[in-house]
């Protein structure tokens, strides 16, 4: 898997497939998710919807948050679907736990009821690449699911930019202030290029979209992605798109 998170087919395959014109090269291998929500229902729900998909697989489940660093050391999936409110440890709590693990940790997408600016906020702080409401049709997750194993965000532009507001709101003037030229001051170790990927980031873009406004190809948008990650010690898109926004980039 590479840095954005996806897979490839085995360099094996795709020797013989070159080797051979005949022989196709292996298709990508089945995006693995882990369900984490205290209710049943909701899992069998879930684990129905993504085998539907065809090309994503459900590698475990866990009815508590206590559970998801183990399920996870295990079962090695590449996205976990994360409730928020459940007995002992929740949602946020797991998410921050499995981000201290560093490299290797999966993408978290919170599945939830809760929409509340704060727990959006803490919940993105905390590691998730994406946000959903429990109401979002099932294309959507399917959709939202592909994205993160890809390394990227799941929010719309709408919501980058409520987050951004509602962290504003909660400063004064000179913290704002203060923390824009932070922003700033970080943002100058990229490259003109990367930090005009970052802006675009902010404003809640796929890959796809950011190499057609920016004209380059996916592949160097996904490099130029984990070249600011890395250069910035940030752990996914959305940490990127807030750095971006307190710049006044986004």
């Amino acid at each position: 898997m590479d840095r954005d998170g996806e897979r490839a087919p085995s360099p094996a395959a795709n020797r013989q497939a070159a080797a051979d014109p005949g022989v196709s090269a292996a298709p990508p291998a089945a995006v693995t998710v882990l369900l984490v929500d205290d209710d049943p229902l909701v899992r069998a729900g879930l684990r129905l919807m993504l085998r539907g998909a065809g090309d994503l697989e459900v590698v475990g489940e866990v009815g508590d948050g206590a559970g998801v660093v183990d399920a996870v050391a295990r079962l090695r999936p590449d996205v976990v679907l994360m409730d928020i409110r459940m007995p002992g440890v929740d949602g946020i709590a797991a998410t921050r736990a499995l981000t201290a693990r560093g490299g290797g940790a999966p993408a978290v997408i919170v599945l939830t009821t809760f929409d509340g600016d704060a727990t959006v906020l803490a919940a993105l702080r905390a590691g998730a690449v994406g946000y959903l409401l429990k109401h979002t049709p099932p294309e959507r997750i399917v959709e939202a699911v592909h994205r993160a194993a890809a390394g990227e965000a799941v929010l719309s532009p709408a919501v980058v930019r409520t987050l951004v507001d509602h962290i504003a709101a909660q400063d004064g003037g000179s913290a704002r202030a203060g923390r824009a030229e932070q922003a700033r001051e970080r943002l100058a170790l990229l490259t003109e290029r990367e930090r005009e990927v970052a802006a675009a980031v902010a404003a809640g873009l796929s890959n796809v979209e950011i190499s057609e406004r920016l004209f380059m190809s996916v592949g160097t948008v996904k490099a130029h992605v984990s070249s600011a990650l890395t250069k910035l010690d940030l752990t996914n898109r959305i940490h990127l798109a807030l750095l971006a926004h307190d710049a006044g980039e986004g």
